[in-house]
């Protein structure tokens, strides 16, 4: 508790509102070992609530709720992922506030009279990752425009070389790039800092060399925590091939070559996400693609192929590192080749098994 027994407050409602919002920074900051930046987002989205609706939390109700986010999705136009982060905060401060081990119920009931309660609840809030919430060009490429995008790729090198241009060696650079960001399925700042260090060698692959699985070091970090870490497992032979011929005759050639980025920029540094997804754009804009289309379509591409190919989604859910199924769920377009043929499979084991028990 952050109120002392039998001392007078000024203004009450200010002073346990605040302690309320300090003992759930403790909270956060202690046991769950948030970041200070993710709390302070936290803390401002509750105060913006209650000056909205212009109520203290124990007379909060799930109208108050409603009305603040008709507001903004009506009048600020927020996005639904804003939205749902928002009801997120809410709900944790709820659960907080409302919780016996914390105190505050006994202490709002003694000083106003009421309790806080939770305002958030199934039918007022956003479902957490039910539907892709993007924009709709965010799509998988299909294999085509993949095909398409790599062999374009691999055509700016054969001209940078037969033109004598300085560039071939960037140009090089950013074809194995694309293909090492949809043959692991890796997000641009994954790619981005992988070392030279992390690919290993799989006992079960002695085919794939030392190229047998890659370890990402710098995972998409869930709200207020690190990055995540996790083992790829490589599932594309061409990929390897194509890595491999690139560190071998490629970044040696890399001014700063003895440093430990796979992928150096012509002054030695690290290739930036930035220059990827300008470069991916480039290529697409020549190709005349969708221009809703960036590298992480390849991360997407990534998913719907391995499913289409009929791999397990728990294994490739724990290939692109999602913590939810349904999360993998909304990354997958599979094609209408693939329904089709799945159609009729089903079709056809249930005429045999009709036939069978004739």
């Amino acid at each position: 508790m952050l109120l002392l027994d039998g001392v007078a407050l000024l203004h009450p409602e200010d002073a346990v509102f605040e302690a309320m919002l300090e003992g759930w920074a403790r909270q956060q900051r202690g046991g769950r070992r948030l970041a200070t930046e993710t709390i302070l987002g936290r803390q401002r989205i509750v105060r913006r609530f209650m000056e909205g609706i212009n109520e203290y939390p124990w007379t909060w109700t799930s109208g108050h709720v409603d009305e603040w986010m008709t507001y903004l999705v009506a009048e600020k136009k927020r996005a639904r992922s804003t939205i749902r982060s928002y009801q997120d905060a809410l709900k944790l401060f709820c659960d907080y506030i409302t919780s016996p081990y914390y105190q505050w119920p006994e202490v709002c009931e003694a000083r106003f009279g009421t309790h806080p309660v939770q305002v958030c609840h199934e039918w007022n809030t956003i479902a957490h990752l039910t539907d892709y919430e993007g924009r709709p060009g965010r799509r998988p490429m299909t294999r085509e425009e993949v095909q398409l995008l790599l062999d374009h790729a691999d055509d700016q090198v054969d001209r940078a070389v037969r033109l004598g241009r300085k560039g071939a060696l960037a140009a090089y650079r950013d074809a194995t790039v694309f293909k090492v960001i949809y043959g692991w399925g890796l997000r641009c700042n994954e790619t981005s800092r992988i070392d030279t260090t992390d690919f290993y060698r799989n006992p079960k692959a002695p085919e794939l060399g030392r190229f047998g699985s890659l370890q990402v070091r710098y995972g998409k970090a869930s709200r207020g925590s690190g990055p995540r870490r996790r083992m790829v497992l490589s599932v594309m032979p061409w990929a390897v091939e194509a890595v491999q011929d690139y560190l071998v005759n490629i970044r040696p050639r890399y001014r700063s070559s003895d440093g430990s980025a796979v992928w150096l920029t012509e002054r030695g540094g690290r290739l930036k996400p930035r220059e990827m997804e300008e470069r991916f754009a480039e290529y697409r804009d020549e190709l005349g693609l969708d221009t809703d289309l960036t590298p992480h379509c390849l991360r997407h591409s990534y998913v719907t192929h391995l499913i289409e190919d009929g791999a397990d989604p728990a294994f490739v859910q724990e290939q692109v590192g999602h913590r939810f199924a349904s999360t993998t769920a909304i990354y997958t377009g599979v094609s209408g080749d693939f329904m089709n043929t799945m159609m009729r499979r089903a079709l056809d084991r249930a005429y045999v098994a009709d036939q069978e028990t004739r």
